[in-house]
């Protein structure tokens, strides 16, 4: 085992979408990730060797309906220091997995709870997905053109920043502080509120009267020309982010503005001075625009596709994309000096682990199934954890 969490136990119960991600994460820096899959696969799911999600992971397969699943689950508990679960609020404890029931096995557990809309509130029960979540905590207004609807950004915005990184912080102080009291506790990790955090600088800047809320009229939306996406001749596209001014006073001389360009921030001629950088974009071809701006102070960058960056020279020479196994992938983030990350393991297959688990685990049981009946090898296809646990219900 590599990384800062080597020895940390993570029991992790199989969902979509950002829990998957926090447990990646753990992993990624070291932990000990079981996730624990249903039998019946997601309709969502695709092939699990691809599922990069689920690599520096090892599986089990428990059915939480069957008899003496919830039992063996809190077998893995017992020996856990974190758990993640993404199910509707009450869903767990129906199952009898629920933070009551976990944290009496294991004092010390931090129980990670991953919902789009928390534990409580009148939304609390509603299913709901990425787009939802940053939609009612403001955040989704902010992005986009003045002139069109709010830009959909994919789903990194509410899933996976206002999720997965809000739910591993709270994991991890959850397991500073039960190391120094031996006291475990429940994190609520909401993407609502997750979303709504991540703005709190465009609230300062509200209450200073620097920002306003509507699109397409701020420094940081797109609406500052020098801070805005341009096409070369030839469809390239090139972002611009030259805010300070003397990054700017570079870009103009390298863009060649001249003298009798509007200012940086002369927001009434804005109009004026986009329309001469595109202009003057589309007098060029991207290769050379990347000759003019490739290391400078001019904070000019071509739009790179997810392939085209995983050949960047300066990607490729930090190993930013490495191919494992086949599969080119980020490498895990951040880096460390003396706890160096790893990929360690592929995708976990469902199942795959269990003997290995138990052996690691000191979980005989769990290895050596007796009968049909075990939670391990029987299950209903069409069933899942909890019906209302089903990918296609499942919050988030």
């Amino acid at each position: 085992m590599t990384g800062p969490l080597a020895g940390v136990r993570v029991v992790e119960l199989a969902g979509i979408g950002p829990g998957p991600f926090a447990a990646m994460l753990l992993g990624d820096l070291g932990a000990d990730v079981v996730r624990v899959d249903r039998p019946s696969a997601s309709p969502l799911a695709g092939d699990p060797v691809l599922d990069l999600t689920n690599r520096n992971k090892r599986s089990v397969l428990l059915d939480l309906k069957a008899p003496g699943g919830p039992d063996r689950l809190l077998d893995l508990v017992e020996r856990a220091d974190l758990l993640i679960e993404g199910y509707r609020p009450g869903v767990a404890e129906r199952l009898g997995v629920g933070p009551e029931a976990c944290l009496a096995r294991n004092p010390a557990l931090v129980y990670g709870r991953m919902t789009g809309w928390g534990q409580d509130g009148p939304l609390a029960a509603a299913a709901g997905h990425d787009i939802d979540y940053i939609a009612l905590s403001g955040v989704l207004s902010m992005i986009g053109p003045a002139d069109g609807p709010p830009t959909v950004p994919a789903n990194l915005l509410g899933d996976y920043a206002g999720g997965s990184l809000y739910l591993v912080v709270g994991l991890l102080a959850g397991l500073q502080h039960a190391r120094a009291t031996g006291q475990g506790q429940v994190v609520d990790a909401a993407i609502v509120d997750g979303s709504a955090h991540l703005a709190t600088l465009f609230w300062g800047l509200l209450a200073e009267g620097r920002w306003q809320d509507r699109r397409g009229v701020n420094f940081l939306d797109g609406s500052a020309p020098c801070y805005a996406v341009y096409q070369a001749g030839d469809g390239g596209q090139f972002a611009v982010g030259a805010l300070e001014p003397q990054f700017y006073a570079e870009f103009a001389r390298l863009l060649d503005l001249g003298p009798d360009a509007p200012g940086q921030y002369e927001t009434a001629r804005w109009p004026e001075l986009r329309a001469l950088i595109a202009t003057r974009f589309a007098s060029r071809g991207s290769a050379e625009w990347d000759a003019v701006f490739t290391g400078t102070d001019a904070c000019v960058t071509r739009v790179l596709t997810l392939r085209q960056a995983a050949a960047h020279p300066h990607l490729t020479a930090r190993g930013t994309y490495p191919t494992q196994d086949g599969v080119t992938q980020p490498a895990p983030a951040p880096r460390f000096s003396a706890t160096p990350t790893a990929l360690r393991r592929p995708p976990a297959r469902p199942g795959a682990d269990t003997a290995e688990v138990a052996r690691d685990w000191d979980l005989p049981e769990l290895a050596h199934p007796t009968d049909s009946a075990d939670p391990i090898k029987s299950a209903d296809p069409t069933d899942s954890a909890d019906s209302t646990n089903s990918p296609e219900r499942q919050q988030p």
